[in-house]
């Protein structure tokens, strides 16, 4: 499966091709299985979900989306399974804070913030908004968040992903999560140590395909 599978959209304002029709995703999903967006809630029982931009707990202190859902490519979610039951033998999980991210929030991020280092411009897309890339920390297995060198989403070189000095328990909490990702295929973003990448992601098409639509079938 590849992009070119589909007869690509037209390109938008910033000369970029994004899914925008319901109806072609659907029949996408329908030809090609993997790139169905799965509800992590479905895939991963047990994960947590702290989704942000549902919220106004985030950079830019305003809700984004319209409810507290998350969502990968099947692979990708596939992937991220595996992760969490790696964790588990250490007695930790994952909680998540953003995973598939319609392109016009990507478009709204960009307006505000303007640094590629932490929104990515509209002329390019972010790997969120193909459904690869998910945002996460760690939590106990009471669900209570452990100890990381930053808060999510803070925009500061603390938060980079070789960024010294932290804590022993941030560092070691640290290189548990980013060694467990790599492990299965996901690609941390260095800016960002909650940022990892499905290495498959160029597989799959920019999408701006709102939440409701993503449960009707």
């Amino acid at each position: 499966m590849t992009p070119t599978a589909f007869a690509s959209p037209l390109p938008n304002a910033y000369g970029l091709a994004v899914v925008t029709d319901v109806a072609v995703y659907w029949q996408q999903v329908h030809l090609h299985p993997e790139t169905k967006l799965v509800n992590l809630r479905d895939a991963i029982p047990n994960i947590q979900l702290d989704i942000r931009y549902a919220t106004t707990s985030n950079v830019l202190g305003e809700a984004l989306y319209p409810t507290a859902a998350a969502f990968l490519r099947a692979p990708a979610a596939e992937a991220l399974q595996q992760v969490q039951a790696a964790l588990a033998v250490h007695g930790v999980g994952l909680v998540v804070f953003d995973a598939y991210r319609p392109y016009s929030v990507t478009v709204q991020f960009w307006e505000q913030i303007q640094d590629e280092t932490y929104a990515a411009p509209p002329w390019r897309g972010s790997r969120h908004n193909r459904g690869c890339s998910v945002d996460v920390a760690l939590v106990d297995a009471t669900g209570q968040p452990l100890r990381m060198p930053t808060a999510f989403d803070d925009l500061t070189p603390a938060a980079h992903a070789t960024y010294e000095p932290v804590s022993a328990e941030a560092r070691r909490n640290r290189t548990l999560l980013l060694d467990t990702m790599a492990a299965f295929h996901f690609v941390n973003y260095p800016a960002e140590w909650w940022h990892f990448d499905f290495a498959r992601w160029a597989e799959f098409d920019l999408l701006d395909i709102p939440f409701s639509a993503l449960t009707t079938k």
